[in-house]
């Protein structure tokens, strides 16, 4: 097992298994979002569907990565900071590249507070900025 998947598995205190090992491998070797259809790939058939979805369900309730919403539908990246309870917050940008199709986390961009009518809470907020990338525009 690597290092990042072993501390990361014992910190949040969930067991080991190969597929909570393989996916925190393969969130912890990109730098952008990822669907669970591009997980199912990259783990070439190992795990059912089921199983890839209950895994990523966990990790979101412990925060270990969060979800990004595209207008593709939904991704997920792995969390920067630790979180420990379980409202745990995730207000930042995220930017989808129009040309590579990356959903990146911009972390040091934060989400305006907004002020909502009384009687509505709120509960999750997301952003995303469509563009292009750094890399695509060189």
């Amino acid at each position: 097992m690597n290092t990042f998947a072993k501390d990361t598995l014992r910190l949040h205190e969930l067991r080991h298994t190969g597929c909570r090992e393989d996916i925190l491998d393969i969130l912890h070797n990109r730098d952008s979002a990822l669907s669970h259809g591009d997980l199912e790939n990259g783990l070439q058939d190992r795990y059912d569907r089921v199983t890839i979805y209950r895994t990523l369900k966990t990790f979101v309730d412990k925060g270990i990565i969060h979800k990004v919403l595209d207008e593709d539908g939904l991704r997920y990246a792995l969390c920067k900071e630790v979180c420990h309870d379980h409202d745990h917050h995730h207000d930042h940008v995220h930017f989808k590249c129009e040309l590579c199709g990356k959903t990146t986390c911009l972390d040091q961009v934060h989400i305006p507070s907004v002020k909502l009518p009384q009687g509505f809470a709120t509960k999750e907020v997301n952003l995303l900025i469509q563009g292009v990338c750094p890399i695509c525009s060189a």
